[in-house]
């Protein structure tokens, strides 16, 4: 067994999605569009080098002789990281052309409209289970679940439900967030409509 290469292996993995998903945490409560854009530049990198280790683990551990749990371990993230690249990559890409449009004037406050955007639940969350799916794997990596018998069926039986209420957990609280933000946005729609008088289209 290549334990100590698949630990590297899988703490890499599991750093760069936590990582991610701390910078889309923060990503609503910035100050201007400059900021914003820098932080999802950061995040665009970060999925990109976190696609980079997913596509590391089976090279590697095809590479270095011996057994390897570290290509097991990565199947738990790999779900969460599909949801990543199939809707997460396209709203990170809606909210960094959208702080873009203010690079003329990078100190702008966040509109509300691109501030909810940024606190959508499918950027931030998929992001934040891969990280968590990837930190979970971590054991595997290392060998420490082989536990004999029920007591193994026990083990994973609580795992299982930990992981199932700490993603409720994410997707309740980022949903909330986004729930927040949204009608600032509306609100602030209806305001410019107000603005514009009677006749005139």
């Amino acid at each position: 067994m290549n334990t100590a290469v698949d630990v590297i292996l899988i703490g890499t993995l599991a750093a760069v999605w936590l990582a991610a998903g701390l910078l889309a945490d923060g990503m609503s409560a910035v100050g201007t569009a400059r900021q914003l854009r820098r932080r999802a530049g950061l995040l665009s990198a970060l999925v990109v080098a976190g696609v980079a280790v997913f596509a590391a683990v089976p090279l590697v551990s095809g590479v270095i002789p011996g057994l390897s749990a570290a290509p097991t371990a990565a199947l738990l993230p790999a779900v969460p990281a599909l949801i990543v690249l199939t809707a997460t990559v396209r709203r990170l890409g809606w909210v960094r052309r959208g702080s873009g449009a203010f690079a003329t004037a990078p100190l702008t406050p966040v509109p509300p409209a691109l501030r909810a955007a940024a606190a959508h639940p499918l950027l931030a969350a998929p992001l934040q289970v891969t990280g968590l799916a990837a930190l979970v794997g971590l054991p595997i990596a290392a060998g420490v679940v082989a536990l004999p018998g029920g007591q193994a069926t026990a083990v994973a039986g609580i795992a299982v439900i930990t992981i199932v209420l700490a993603v409720a957990l994410i997707g309740i609280r980022a949903g909330l967030r986004h729930s927040r933000l949204a009608p600032l946005a509306l609100a602030r729609l209806d305001r410019d409509r107000e603005r514009i008088p009677a006749g005139v289209r």
